[in-house]
């Protein structure tokens, strides 16, 4: 026989569980900055000015597998780009350079289990490795009402497209309680080249104010 005494349970533990979801969605909503750790590898050639060189995106085989996703990924990147000085090259042939841009999310469970997914638990679309020094970690709510913990990830690569040389790399990684939030995206790219083209301290911590963000 059915024991509904646990049923009752189970249905209490998922309503408490919407809650604090919506509690952490609605905080995320009242963020007026957005901090990540920064880490950008590279050299930019000194006499190379951005404001004079054209881009085009570059997908990986495995970013070719979902367009629609990674073109969310890219639309998210462009916003940084310009603020760094490139424009978009009107056709991908005339591009200087070729721009890879990914995004990697990690979501933290009771019980402990790492989902992986461009968006959370769908699958992870990303290049390189995960990036940043912060602990993995929880916090006391109890077994059942932990909020999950998600990390973010964006990376970023731009390759000279004449001689195929990588001129930048750099990644943002956030932590945050609650599930992803693609919103996130664009400030974390904005973070991730604030700094662009000078060289700086690999990580640190970057804010972007929220106010200028799509």
């Amino acid at each position: 026989m059915p024991d509904h005494t646990s049923h009752r349970w189970m249905r209490r533990a998922a309503a408490a569980l919407l809650v604090v979801g919506a509690a952490a969605l609605s905080g995320c909503a009242a963020l007026h900055s957005v901090t990540s750790e920064v880490s950008s590898f590279g050299n930019w050639p000194g006499d190379r000015q951005p404001s004079a060189t054209t881009y085009a995106f570059e997908r990986l085989p495995s970013q070719q597998l979902d367009a629609p996703l990674q073109a969310n990924v890219e639309a998210a990147a462009a916003p940084a780009l310009a603020a760094a000085g490139f424009k978009p090259a009107a056709k991908p042939e005339a591009a200087d350079v070729m721009v890879q841009v990914a995004m990697q999310s990690r979501l933290y469970q009771r019980p402990w289990r790492d989902r992986w997914g461009p968006y959370g638990p769908y699958g992870r679309v990303g290049f390189g490795s995960w990036y940043g020094g912060g602990s993995r970690f929880g916090f006391g709510l109890g077994m059942s009402l932990e909020p999950p913990l998600s990390e973010m990830q964006v990376d970023l690569l731009i390759r000279d497209k004449k001689t195929a040389k990588v001129l930048y790399e750099t990644h943002a990684v956030r932590q945050q309680n609650g599930g992803w939030d693609e919103r996130m995206m664009a400030p974390m790219f904005a973070a991730a080249l604030k700094d662009f083209p000078l060289p700086a301290i690999s990580p640190r911590i970057v804010s972007v104010p929220l106010d200028n963000q799509p």
